[in-house]
C-alpha cells in the first residue's frame, strides 16, 4: 500500500513540474511574440557613397555624406522656382514639408509672406546650385551628435524677372540637419532640415567669403 501512495505522489509532482514548465515557456513566448511584435517592418540604412573598402556600421549610424545630400536636395528644391516664385515658393514649401521640422516650416513660411509683400516673387524665376568645386567635403559637415549635424552649403544663386537678371550671388547655408523617423512613408529618408544654425553669409566670389556680409 505504501508503494502505491508513494507512486501516486511521485505522479502528482511530476505533473506539477511539468504544469510550471508549460506556465515558464508560456510566458517565454508571450515575451518574444511582444517583442517580434514591437520591433520595426523597415530600416533605413545609410551607406557612404563608396563602398570600395567596404563598410561597418550599426544600423542607426548616418554617414556625413548621406546628411550633405539630404540637406542640399531638400534646400535645392525648395528654392527652385521654374516658372514664378509666388507660386513655386508655396507650392515647394507644401511639398517638401515633411522634410521640414515646424519650427523651421514656420520660418520659410513666414518668409515666403515677407517676400510676397515685398513684390520679391511675382514673375521671378530662381535657379540654385552648388558652386563648382565646392561640393561635399569632410568639413563641410559637422558631427554635433548622434542625431543631429551642421551642413554648410556653398551655393550660387540665379534670379530673373521678365527674362533679365536681377540676383546673381553667392551663399553659404550653414542647415542644421536633425534626425527625425516619424513618417517613413512621406519622409524614408529620417532626417529633417531644422532651418539655420547661424545667419547664412554671402560670398564675394567662390572659395573667399566677405566677413560680415550677411543675407
Amino acid at each position: 500500500m505504501s508503494r502505491f501512495r508513494h507512486a501516486l505522489s511521485a505522479r502528482d509532482a511530476h505533473i506539477t513540474t511539468l504544469r510550471l514548465v508549460i506556465a515558464v515557456l508560456a510566458l517565454l513566448s508571450a515575451g518574444l511574440w511582444w517583442g517580434w511584435k514591437s520591433a520595426p517592418e523597415n530600416l533605413t540604412i545609410h551607406n557612404p557613397p563608396d563602398l570600395r573598402s567596404g563598410s561597418t556600421r550599426a544600423w542607426w549610424e548616418v554617414d556625413p555624406s548621406s546628411v550633405y545630400a539630404f540637406g542640399f536636395y531638400v534646400w535645392q528644391q525648395i528654392n527652385r522656382w521654374p516658372s514664378d516664385g509666388q507660386s513655386d515658393y508655396q507650392r515647394n514649401l507644401q511639398a517638401y514639408s515633411p522634410f521640414l521640422t515646424p519650427s523651421c516650416q514656420r520660418y520659410l513660411d513666414n518668409d515666403y509672406e515677407t517676400r510676397n509683400r515685398r513684390q520679391e516673387l511675382s514673375g521671378r524665376v530662381r535657379g540654385i546650385y552648388e558652386i563648382p568645386g565646392r561640393g561635399y567635403r569632410t568639413s563641410a559637415v559637422e558631427v554635433l551628435s548622434r542625431d543631429a549635424w551642421i551642413v554648410t552649403l556653398d551655393m550660387a544663386i540665379d534670379e530673373q524677372y521678365a527674362g533679365t537678371p536681377v540676383r546673381d550671388l553667392f551663399i553659404r547655408y550653414p542647415l542644421r540637419i536633425v534626425r527625425a523617423d516619424v513618417d517613413p512613408q512621406r519622409n524614408p529618408w529620417g532626417l529633417q532640415v531644422d532651418c539655420f544654425e547661424g545667419t547664412p553669409q554671402r560670398l564675394a566670389v567662390p572659395g573667399r567669403e566677405e566677413e560680415g556680409d550677411l543675407l
